[in-house]
């Protein structure tokens, strides 16, 4: 993790931002094999590299459907991808360095504490080993719920069926293998399945509210005062984002549904834009009041520390804090009687920025490029840089150009603005003077 690079150690930003793409390289390489697909044929490397990167990036926007082009052996290496791009590159070489019994320096382990969002290098391997474990617990114990359903329905071949959705629904993937019944499907087949519904959005949850938030919970229990004000903005913030727009789907959109049917598919297209890219309805049907909302949720994204993407449900729960405390003359944002530092709500402002920045100007991009509606394409967009998955159908039919458009806001996405930023830019060194004050009005 340390390399030297120009005679210079990589930085922590570095380092991860290498990691991914090493990872999406090996990726693509290995899909081109003719071994990776169905047809027994060279798959084009521009495929390749899209598919290794929504795997990687923990996307779920497809090319090619994933059932029926994909040989067994190319859907093992999609799910390698999406559990590596899942629980962080960096991560899991940490952890294959912790299990051959190789020691962890400080310079690791400061660049584990960056690619987990940790708050201190203090505990980083003991939490290191909690995310591995709790990981494949919650996947594999997702797999179990679902075999027999999946088991019912495609006999033994339902058993890595319940495997590989139960990994993609807890590293918020969003790859399917349903594609069997019906091409580019998702879950719409199982849209009145309670068991499948309510253990994908559990999934999908427990993989994006952080690990963090997990260690916390491990910790603390049902002593929420003791909890850090992160996870306590986290717990609230997801309870919001899952409440408010399940209200809005289900007497807005579904209302034409079965009440039990209705239910569920409100919550499951409220949890799903959570960066999870699975759905029981068709996104294109919805108005375009609902398409906007869900473009929201998708950049929004999940929590620190997570399996999720997006700019973080604590970067939108600062900026309303800030809104609010201006609001009320108060000179600092705060959660729980705790004041939020500056540095953080400039940090939290860039990220915004940068995030609809990448979605705006993609989405133009695209609707340029390919002659499609705005909304459409800003659509698309939304879902690449939040690393959800979503699609009304257009990707598989884009160009070249729009292609890489969207590969590198999934990478963008996934890897972080401002890791990249921080990448490019380490050379600059920090200015310590100041230069004068002078007020300007806004607003």
């Amino acid at each position: 993790m340390g390399l030297p690079f120009s005679g210079k150690k990589l930085t922590s930003s570095q380092i991860i931002l290498l990691g991914f793409s090493g990872v999406i390289a090996l990726g693509t390489i290995l899909l081109m094999l003719p071994v990776s697909c169905q047809g027994r044929h060279i798959t084009p490397f521009a495929d390749a590299l899209f598919t290794a990167t929504s795997a990687v990036c923990v996307t779920g926007l497809i090319v090619h459907d994933t059932a029926t082009y994909w040989s067994s052996f190319g859907q093992a290496i999609i799910l390698l991808l999406i559990q590596i791009g899942g629980m962080g590159v960096i991560t899991v070489a940490a952890s294959i360095a912790m299990i051959s019994g190789r020691k962890i320096s400080l310079m690791q382990r400061s660049t584990m504490q960056e690619a987990i969002a940790a708050p201190n290098v203090g505990g980083i391997v003991r939490l290191t080993g909690f995310i591995v474990k709790t990981t494949l617990f919650l996947e594999l114990l997702g797999a179990v719920v679902m075999a027999p359903v999946f088991c019912r329905d495609f006999g033994l071949r339902g058993l890595w069926m319940a495997l590989f959705h139960s990994v993609s629904a807890f590293c918020n993937a969003g790859f399917d293998l349903m594609g069997i019944r019906v091409p580019f499907s998702s879950l719409t087949t199982y849209a009145s399945q309670p068991v499948i519904n309510l253990t994908i959005m559990l999934l999908i949850v427990t993989g994006g509210i952080g690990f963090l938030t997990w260690d916390d919970i491990r910790t603390n229990g049902r002593h929420l005062s003791k909890y850090r004000m992160q996870s306590k903005v986290i717990l609230s913030t997801t309870a919001i984002l899952l409440l408010l727009p399940g209200l809005y789907f289900y007497f807005a959109e579904f209302s034409s549904l079965p009440p039990a049917q209705r239910l569920l598919c409100s919550l499951f297209q409220a949890v799903t834009p959570r960066t999870a890219g699975f759905n029981t309805a068709d996104f294109s049907s919805l108005s375009e009041a609902g398409q906007s909302i869900t473009i929201g949720l998708m950049l929004v994204g999940g929590s620190p520390g997570s399996t999720a993407g997006g700019m973080k449900t604590t970067t939108i729960a600062v900026l309303f804090a800030t809104a609010l405390s201006t609001f009320r003359r108060r000179e600092h944002a705060h959660f729980f009687g705790r004041r939020v530092d500056d540095d953080v709500v400039k940090n939290a402002v860039t990220i915004f920025l940068m995030y609809l920045s990448l979605c705006f100007c993609g989405g133009l991009a695209i609707s340029m490029a390919e002659g499609l509606p705005v909304l459409t394409c800003i659509f698309e967009a939304a879902s690449a840089v939040g690393t959800v998955g979503l699609s009304l159908g257009i990707t598989p039919e884009l160009g070249w150009l729009s292609r890489s458009v969207l590969i590198l806001l999934m990478f963008f996405g996934r890897v972080g603005g401002l890791t990249v930023v921080f990448a490019a830019l380490s050379d600059i060194p920090k200015k310590v003077s100041k230069l004068p004050r002078e007020k300007i009005t806004v607003g």
